[in-house]
This record gives C-alpha cells, sequence and structure tokens, in this order.
C-alpha cells in the first residue's frame, strides 16, 4: 500500500474550479492511487475506505470533493458510454484494425468531455474490473453519500441510464427495419412488428420511473412489457438465420444481428440497473463489465477473431452442403469413390504430360506459372464435369459437412454416431488417394511409352528427370511443400464457398433465368439450363479454377519474394515419378536409390495434402458451430478409442455380414 501521505496530497489537490484536463487528471491519478500494484483487490478496497474515511474526517474536503463530483456529472455525457461502447462502428476488417491499433498504439488526451474516452484513461487495466465486482453494497452507498450532497444523483443516474436505453433501442430499430433483414424474416414474424413498439415501451418505462405518483406496480408493468417486447426483437433476429441456406449469407447481415442481439442484452442490463433497489451495486457491475469491454476493444486478436467468425459464418454452410457427397459410408460407395478417383488419375496423366511439355518452352516465370495455373486449372475443371474426383480437393470440403454434425452432439451414442463419420471420411481419403496414384502412375508409364515409340526418345531429358526425382527426394524440402500445398486447397475451399454463397446471396440463378435481357439472348431454354448448371457447379468451378491457378502462380510470386516455396501435390507427384521413372528406363530406376527415395515421399505428400487442408476447414467450422473445447476433447478421446480398437476401419470398408 502506498503511504498514507499520498493520500492526503492528492485530497489537497481537489479543485472543482480547474480546468477541465486538471479535473480529469486528479480523478486518474486518484484511481491509480486505488489500484495500487493492481494485484490484490482487498488492498484496492482498504484504500476506498481509507479514502471515505479521511473525507468525512474533514467536512471542507467533503464539500470540495462533491463540488468537484457535480462539475463533473455536469460536463461529461455518460449516455454514449453506457449504451454505444464496445460495439464496432463498421464491418470491414482494415479500418476497423485501423482503430484498434490507434487505441493500442496512440495515449488519449483527458481533455474530453466523451465519458468514453475518459473511461479507458481512467480504468485501463483489467484487475479494474475485478475490484468494481467485489465492491460490497455498504462501501458503494457510503461512498455516494460521501460525493452527493442530497439525494438528486439517483434521479439524474436513472435519466442516464434512461437515455442510453432509448439510444440503444432507437439502434435496435434501425437494424430490425434494414431491408436486408427484413426480407429474410418469416411473414409471422413481420407481422408481429416486434420492433414498431420498442420506443413507446422504452417512453412508458420512462414515465413510470420519473413520475412521482408512479405505483410499483404500474412500474413493474411498464418494466415486464418492455422485457416480452426486447424477447420479441430478439426472436425475430434469430429466425433470419434459418433463411440463410436458402438465400447466402451476408456478413454484413451477420455483424448486423450479432450487433442487434448484443443491444439487446445491453438494454437489458441497463433496464436491471434502473429497476435494482441497489442501483450503486448494479452500477458498479456494468461499469465492471464496460471495463472488459475496453481490454476486448483494444484488443488486435479480438478483431481478427470477430472477422474470421463471420467468414467462417459465411462459407462453411455452403461448403457442408457440397461435402456430404465426398464422404462414402458403405461398401458400394466405396468402391465407387475408387471408380471416380480412377477416372481422376487418368486426367491427372495428361495434366502431368502438359506440366514437363509447358517446361520446355523457356517462358518467363509469369507466363510460365500462368499457363501452368491454366493446365492445372482445365484439368481440375475437366475431372469435376466428367464426375470423377482429385483426393486431395475433399477434405477441405467435407471439413464443414462434418463440423455441422457436431451441432447436434449430446449424448455419448451421438458422439459415437460422429466418430463413425469420421471413420467414413478417412476411408474416403484412403479410397480417392488410391484411386488417383493407382492410375495415374500406369498412366503416364503408358503415354510416355507411347512417346517413345513414336518418336524413338525418351519424353523427359537426363536433365529433366534428376531434377523431378530429386526435387521429390524425402529428405528434402518436399513435405514443408506439401503442406503448404494443403493451404492452398484449404484456400481453394473458401473461395468455393465463398462464390456459391454470392451467387445464392444475389440471387443470379433467378437473374439467369428470368432476366428480360438475358433470356432475349440465349432464349428461355438455354438461360434455364445455365441457370440450373451454375447453382450446381458454381462451387466446384470456382473451386477447381482457384486451386488451379494458385498451384501455377503461388510459387511465382514466392520465389519473386524470395520465400523459396513450391507446392507438392500427391497425384501430380505420383505422375512426375512415373514420368522420371520411364525416362530412365524402369530397370535403371528400381536400381537408382533417388526413385525410391522419391517413391517413399507420396506417402506423407497425400497425408500433408489431405491432412492440412482438412485441419484448417474443420477449425474454420467449428469457429461457425461454436463447438466448446470440452466437446472438442470428447471427440478427440473418442477417436483415439476408436483407432486403438478398429484401425482397419479407417483404411476398408468392412465385408457385409
Amino acid at each position: 500500500m502506498r503511504p498514507r501521505h499520498d493520500l492526503h496530497s492528492l485530497l489537497a489537490q481537489i479543485d472543482p474550479q480547474a480546468d477541465l484536463a486538471q479535473r480529469h487528471l486528479w480523478l486518474i491519478g486518484l484511481l491509480g492511487w486505488l489500484r495500487g500494484a493492481g494485484d490484490s483487490v482487498p488492498d484496492t478496497l482498504s484504500r476506498l475506505t481509507l479514502l471515505l474515511d479521511a473525507v468525512q474526517a474533514q467536512p471542507e474536503t467533503q464539500a470540495r470533493l462533491q463540488a468537484w463530483w457535480q462539475t463533473l456529472v455536469d460536463t461529461v455525457d455518460i449516455t454514449l458510454l453506457l449504451a454505444d461502447f464496445g460495439f464496432a462502428p463498421r464491418t470491414a476488417l482494415l479500418s476497423e484494425l485501423a482503430e484498434r491499433l490507434r487505441l493500442k498504439i496512440l495515449p488519449g488526451t483527458p481533455e474530453t468531455i466523451d465519458a468514453t474516452e475518459l473511461f479507458t484513461l481512467a480504468l485501463p487495466t483489467a484487475f479494474d474490473a475485478q475490484w468494481l465486482a467485489a465492491l460490497p453494497v455498504e462501501l458503494l452507498e457510503r461512498l455516494m453519500r460521501v460525493l452527493c450532497a442530497d439525494n438528486g444523483h439517483c434521479t439524474r443516474w436513472q435519466r442516464a441510464l434512461l437515455d442510453a436505453m432509448t439510444y440503444c433501442a432507437g439502434q435496435i430499430l434501425s437494424t430490425g427495419f434494414a431491408p436486408e433483414l427484413r426480407l429474410r424474416m418469416p411473414p409471422e414474424a413481420r407481422a408481429a412488428q416486434p420492433f414498431h413498439a420498442l420506443i413507446r415501451d422504452v417512453e412508458s418505462l420512462r414515465v413510470e420511473v420519473l413520475h412521482g405518483l408512479r405505483t410499483p406496480d404500474r412500474l413493474q408493468e411498464a418494466a415486464q412489457r418492455l422485457r416480452e417486447r426486447l424477447d420479441a426483437c430478439r426472436s425475430a433476429a434469430t429466425s433470419v438465420y434459418s433463411h440463410f441456406e436458402d438465400n447466402g449469407i451476408s456478413v454484413g447481415l451477420v455483424f448486423r444481428l450479432r450487433q442487434l442481439r448484443a443491444r439487446v442484452v445491453r438494454m437489458r442490463e441497463l433496464l436491471e440497473c434502473v429497476l435494482s433497489p441497489t442501483p450503486a451495486l448494479h452500477g458498479a457491475r456494468l461499469l465492471g463489465h464496460l471495463v472488459q469491454v475496453t481490454q476486448e476493444r483494444r484488443s488486435v486478436r479480438a478483431v481478427f477473431r470477430a472477422n474470421s467468425s463471420l467468414l467462417a459464418a459465411k462459407v462453411a454452410e455452403r461448403s457442408a452442403e457440397t461435402g456430404e457427397h465426398y464422404i462414402t459410408r458403405t461398401s458400394a460407395e466405396y468402391n465407387a469413390m475408387l471408380g471416380h478417383a480412377a477416372g481422376g488419375g487418368a486426367v491427372m496423366a495428361f495434366t502431368t504430360l502438359m506440366k514437363f511439355a509447358l517446361g520446355t518452352l523457356a517462358l518467363s516465370a509469369f507466363w510460365a506459372g500462368f499457363w501452368a495455373g491454366m493446365n492445372y486449372a482445365i484439368s481440375f475443371v475437366l475431372v469435376q464435369l466428367l464426375h470423377f474426383t482429385v483426393a486431395t480437393k475433399q477434405p477441405a470440403m467435407t471439413a464443414p459437412a462434418m463440423a455441422a454434425k457436431l451441432k447436434e452432439l449430446g449424448s455419448g451414442e451421438a458422439v459415437n454416431a460422429f466418430v463413425d463419420e469420421v471413420v467414413h471420411l478417412v476411408r474416403s481419403q484412403v479410397a480417392a488417394v488410391l484411386g488417383n496414384v493407382l492410375v495415374v502412375f500406369p498412366g503416364v508409364l503408358l503415354l510416355c511409352a507411347g512417346w517413345q515409340l513414336w518418336f524413338d526418345a525418351p519424353f523427359l531429358s537426363d536433365k529433366q528427370v534428376h531434377y523431378s526425382l530429386q526435387s521429390l527426394h524425402l529428405l528434402g524440402p518436399s513435405v514443408l511443400y506439401a503442406a503448404f500445398t494443403g493451404v492452398l486447397l484449404f484456400a481453394s475451399s473458401i473461395m468455393a464457398g465463398w462464390a456459391e454463397n454470392w451467387f445464392v446471396l444475389y440471387r443470379l440463378d433467378s437473374v439467369l433465368r428470368y432476366n428480360p435481357r438475358i433470356t432475349a439472348l440465349l432464349g428461355q431454354s438455354r438461360a434455364a439450363r445455365w441457370a440450373q448448371f451454375l447453382r450446381h457447379n458454381i462451387s466446384g468451378l470456382a473451386a477447381n479454377i482457384s486451386l488451379g491457378f494458385m498451384l501455377g502462380l503461388v510459387p511465382v510470386f514466392a520465389t519473386f519474394f524470395g520465400l523459396g516455396l513450391d507446392i507438392r501435390h500427391v497425384t501430380l507427384a505420383a505422375g512426375q515419378i512415373a514420368a522420371a521413372g520411364m525416362g530412365l528406363g524402369l530397370a535403371e530406376a528400381l536400381q537408382l536409390p533417388a526413385f525410391w527415395w522419391a517413391l517413399i515421399t507420396l506417402p506423407f505428400l497425400a497425408a500433408l495434402n489431405v491432412g492440412v487442408s482438412f485441419y484448417l476447414a474443420f477449425r474454420v467450422a467449428l469457429s461457425a458451430q461454436n463447438v466448446s473445447g470440452v466437446e472438442r476433447s470428447r471427440i478427440y478421446a473418442a477417436i483415439r478409442a476408436r483407432l486403438r480398437t478398429q484401425p482397419l476401419d479407417f483404411f476398408r470398408p468392412r465385408p457385409p455380414k
């Protein structure tokens, strides 16, 4: 505890006639003295008791303190602090990030009548929330008696709370009347008109609180009516979420809904403060909560977390529906996946040879990357249109479908059912990888053999052969590059979810089908076919085209910036090894250690391509579903138990009984 004479010095400096900045600096200094080292709540409460004892022992000091307090409440507007503090004014990440950095780096000034700015200067630490929450009601009531010369403070506090409630109600009303929100409400929610009477209910409460002839029954009736109105507003806002699947998700709309729900919670807190028989106690608890909001408002990590949560809500639900198609549950579906993957491997064999052919053109770095990306994109789109599959594209799409099932967890049976889905998913990935690799390898061998027979020369030169094998050596950077490729696979799934959501949000299928200019150009039947095709394939097209160009161009840009990153895609790598083996001659290749080192690398490439993309997509989907850490621990334990007891189920389907 600081020496007692520090308190005497503080009390001697009370000057209600000082200028604005000096009065506020004295408040900051006093709260700093109360806080002390910021590590002991009892010490802070003891200092507050000491302060009250010292002030009450000196009537002249108490009179100056009361005059100072009166000047403070007359000068500083607390309404916005109570009503609006902690609510972000915008959804844009960069502008909100800039605001957080400004608050974190640039110091504030005490020369202000903005209660929000003064509040963040006076109570800047998380410890302030702790001691405010620990204040006993007796100490608070004593503090108010010391600060207020009469009983008018309670009425002033109630007016501030009611003004803040009116401000909150206005914000809720403007959000509730926003066209993008109203158009997504079900008809019964719009017909109930929950937002229309909100301001009237707040004003009715104001009359009952401030009118001198009010009765307790009428006050409680007005308060209950307002609570029911707030519940109706929140329920109407929640009903919008059920329309996201059909109408698409707007980040701005999700932001508005979250803000609306948070403002409803803030209004309920203010209402409880108004009605509380111990207003000082509830006021201190509210200020403690606002201190916590201050810490959140200064956090740069929090703004990234909030925006990533909005992004997750935007794309995860759209990817979940697509991902269901890649999960096999029966032996027949497993065999069908092998067939689809085999078709994908056949297409990728041609892609591999085209990749080597483009490498012989001696293009500049950018154009080499561009045409490589074009090669990959065309191949992936062809695989999609032929209803084949490429194994590494599946995990990022299936993760949201898996996470969507986590909403249903609640019992041991539900957890076991989810683990069954994990087993099905892993087995599907194994089937897809095997189908791709076991076909692309012999496919490339056959194509290279045909080239040699036709042109009487190997497809690859010795330099290309040795470079290809060395670049895939297990002890080289291939494993790191495979993990980086998994990140690109995940990024393509994000773009797929965004594109499909954008297509649905703006109803582009309806535009294509019914817009007069488009139907006049294409004809009604062709426009309808295009609309149906894009509605069912826009996600896959976006994923395939974006992935192709990222695989081609990202290494080019990474090299430009000196990052030295490259891609290692397991299916393309298998084809590359096959082409190198054929270039050497199979007999010679089988005796070359570099060939076997490259071949051993393939399982690691597959695991990292699949694992990294699935992990990142699953984390995004968990964020969208708000799955708790406890639930995650239960799931991980159940998966480990299944691995111990039935490991083969992860690799092959059980034979039918």
